[in-house]
């Protein structure tokens, strides 16, 4: 129950709520209570009546409990009705209130989380493991207030009938609670198991329906299906261990509960013999035992939730515990004036303690272009990573117009910043929209089309039969790399940034379109600072500053024609992509 605690907070937060429940569940309990004592009181006066017309008495006394029965039955129907509306109503609130939480520090997160956990075990936590938790603070919360309330007020109601046999009816409510406890430990260790299976298979079926075009392209169904049927099979025995555990709740709750029906009857009768106890009495320890059958019932069914509800929520806690933040910097004014530094940066991966960086210096101003060319696995991407504050360098300092990145107002900063990543994200939406996500103002659909000539992707766009309006499936699976390579680019130029950064975003384009993209892209260079990291020179040539990178060391430095004389590794590889150019 420790990792529940984090959920006081929302229970305080509705307390109102959950006090009127509560009000409503005592409600509702006392028409249940006062139903076995009126018919006890009714059956006494019957049985005690010696007059010649009981015959007629018996049907009006049948009509009469019949009345009082569906009357106070409807008293406690309406006051169940309000329970459920106020208890369950608030676990609903509380439901959206976590899930909008654990979103809110998801974004939160730095980008080195996302490398260590998967997709499919992050929408396990916000979906799966939260509706679980639902169902200890709506019906669980609720059946054991029921539980309490009842209990307290059917055994009070069962003294004042008869200590002697109230004592023997209530003899196995103590073994049940002992089996409960017992078995309380083993649900625990279960349902923590077939949640952390559940966030498996989501992986799983995440991945395969993600990547379902590399699957069918290597013809890996078979090898997947038995990925998925293996998961499958350990969800399914995992969970069939927690059944068995509480399949065996309900038959030993109902039999101790028969056993003190029989304790009713049985010991009941010797007390009528010796008129200790009348009949009607013990009818109403039948009707009193039988009321509290289902709410003892319920603790097998509700310490189950409440032991999935913890296992869940522990596992919540885990990424809410999370202390992996993106800085934020500070909430001053920021206005950027255009220069860049880079002073003795080195970075490595923790995850493999690959040296990215070792010892970078670098310097850009406003109205210059950066090219940073190299191999792959030189850094490039990396430089653009620690631009963006997605990591921490291990040492050396990221100026921006003198000041530290990590004292400037990350929010502003992000706002004058245009990015192409290498790896473009296009979403389930209309082409317009994809553009517009770039934007942080209204914009009108003449900016959508200008930043769309200008990445050379509007005459494609025309060409769809709903042009603009034409909806993209996931990640954009209906247009070509290119294509979604120069959507990327109108995304990020349509927020006019006064900083640019392109990471090997024209790839996928023909030598052509990306001459015309980046002399579209150089009007109105000398408003803003643009850095470009690609392994071809064709993209950098005309950059005013080159830097190459090899395992993550500057090597050479210069404009292209000094490289080219410069007789180093730079103008090799321009030899070499010249001539492949040349073989196509």
């Amino acid at each position: 129950m420790k990792s529940l605690s984090y959920l006081n907070k929302y229970l305080f937060k509705y307390k109102w709520r959950l006090i009127l429940g509560l009000l409503f569940t005592v409600f509702s309990n006392y028409f249940a209570v006062k139903m076995p004592l009126y018919v006890k009181d009714v059956l006494d006066e019957f049985i005690n009546d010696t007059s010649s017309y009981q015959v007629e008495n018996a049907l009006l006394l049948a009509l009469k409990i019949g009345l009082i029965y569906i009357s106070f039955s409807l008293g406690k129907g309406f006051f169940l009705f309000l329970v459920r509306q106020t208890i369950i109503v608030a676990s609903r609130f509380i439901e959206y209130d976590l899930k909008n939480e654990i979103y809110s520090h998801y974004q939160k997160l730095n980008v080195s989380f996302y490398k260590k956990n998967t997709t499919g075990d992050l929408m396990n936590r916000i979906s799966e493991d939260v509706s679980k938790v639902r169902m200890y603070l709506g019906p669980g919360i609720m059946y054991s207030i029921n539980l309490v309330v009842l209990s307290i007020m059917v055994i009070i109601q069962m003294i004042q009938i008869n200590m002697e046999l109230t004592l023997y009816v209530l003899i196995p409510l103590p073994i049940m609670s002992y089996l409960i406890y017992k078995v309380s430990a083993t649900m625990n260790q279960l349902s923590t198991s077939v949640q952390k299976e559940q966030s498996m298979l989501s992986t799983i079926a995440q991945e395969s329906f993600s990547g379902i075009r590399v699957l069918k392209s290597y013809n890996r169904e078979k090898e997947i299906n038995n990925k998925f049927d293996k998961s499958t099979y350990a969800y399914k025995d995992k969970s069939m261990k927690l059944v068995v555990v509480n399949a065996l709740f309900m038959p030993t709750i109902l039999f101790l509960i028969g056993l003190s029906t029989l304790i009713s009857i049985y010991v009941g009768a010797n007390m009528n013999f010796n008129n200790q106890i009348s009949l009607g009495g013990i009818i109403a320890f039948i009707f009193y035992v039988n009321n509290l059958t289902w709410p003892f019932a319920s603790i097998g069914w509700v310490t189950s939730i409440v032991q999935r509800a913890a296992a869940s929520q522990e596992r919540i806690n885990e990424f809410l515990n999370k202390k992996d933040l993106s800085n934020k910097g500070n909430l001053d004014p920021f206005i950027f004036n255009g220069k860049i530094e880079f002073n003795n940066l080195s970075y490595t991966y923790k995850e493999t303690e690959i040296n990215a960086l070792k010892n970078i210096s670098f310097s850009v101003e406003k109205g210059e272009t950066l090219g940073i060319i190299g191999k792959t696995g030189s850094g490039k991407s990396t430089i653009l990573n620690l631009l963006l504050n997605l990591f921490k360098a291990d040492s050396g300092e990221i100026k921006i117009d003198e000041k530290d990145l990590i004292k400037v107002n990350i929010t502003e900063y992000y706002n004058i910043c245009g990015v192409v990543p290498q790896d473009v994200f296009l979403f389930s939406d209309t082409i317009k929209n994809n553009v517009l996500f770039g934007s942080t103002k209204h914009e009108e659909n003449e900016s959508i089309i200008n930043s769309c000539k200008d990445a050379c992707i509007h005459k494609n766009i025309v060409a769809f039969p709903d042009a603009y309006d034409t909806i993209l499936g996931e990640r954009g699976v209906n247009l070509s790399g290119g294509q979604k390579q120069r959507l990327s680019i109108a995304r990020a130029l349509i927020r006019k940034p006064k900083l640019l950064l392109l990471d090997d975003c024209l790839s996928s384009v023909d030598t052509e379109t990306e001459d015309k993209i980046l002399h579209n892209l150089n009007r109105d260079a000398k408003n803003r600072t643009t850095i470009i990291v690609s392994h071809r020179i064709s993209t950098i040539r005309h950059a005013t500053k080159i830097i190459v990178l090899d395992k993550g060391e500057i090597i050479e430095k210069g404009t292209h024609q000094d490289l080219l004389t410069s007789n180093g590794f730079y103008k090799k590889l321009y030899e070499q992509q010249l001539s492949e150019d040349k073989q196509v």
